[in-house]
Order: structure tokens, then C-alpha cells, then sequence
């Protein structure tokens, strides 16, 4: 019997366009439930397809400190957050919850 292997999957890989980026942040903001390291991850997978010294340049971070506000250990500030979505080329959308 032959032995499987398995690898680690890496969603990053699978992010190759602007509209698949959008929508992978979109899903990730409707799953969070108020997660906000959960965010940070998902904005970690996206910058790592895009590339992360690109998006740290763009964001005005250094790349170190990119990584670790996006590894999903921990909740980076808010404005952080906002310079990585902008040097992304996302943006936030806000919709009205159905509180019934």
C-alpha cells in the first residue's frame, strides 16, 4: 500500500485576480463575526498572492511589520487595516443586517 501525502493548502495560490481577491475578502468579512484577526488573515492571504513587499510599499509599512499584523495572531489597529485595503485596491463594503 502506498503512502499518501498530503500538503498545506494555501489559498494564497489560488488568488490570482483582482475579482477573486474581492471576492475572497468579501466571504471572509461576511464570516468573521466581529473576528478581527480573522480579517487580518484574510488580508494576509490576499497581500502574500499579491506580493508582500509590493503591498508593504504601497501600505507604507515595512515588510516585517506586515507580516506580523497580518498573520491572524493578533488584531492590528484599524488604521493599518485601512492602508493594507487600500494598497490592496479593495475596499470595505458595508451592508444592512437583518436584526429580526
Amino acid at each position: 500500500m502506498t503512502k499518501t501525502q498530503t500538503t498545506r493548502y494555501d489559498v494564497s495560490e489560488h488568488l490570482r485576480t483582482p475579482e477573486e481577491m474581492a471576492a475572497y475578502f468579501e466571504a471572509c468579512l461576511e464570516e468573521a463575526y466581529g473576528d478581527a484577526a480573522f480579517i487580518a488573515k484574510a488580508l494576509g492571504d490576499i497581500a502574500r498572492a499579491k506580493g508582500m513587499s509590493q503591498v508593504a510599499r504601497d501600505a507604507g509599512l515595512s515588510r516585517e511589520s506586515l507580516y506580523k499584523a497580518l498573520s491572524g495572531e493578533r488584531s492590528p489597529n484599524f488604521d493599518k487595516i485601512l492602508k493594507v485595503i487600500e494598497a490592496l485596491g479593495l475596499k470595505l463594503h458595508a451592508d444592512v443586517v437583518d436584526m429580526s
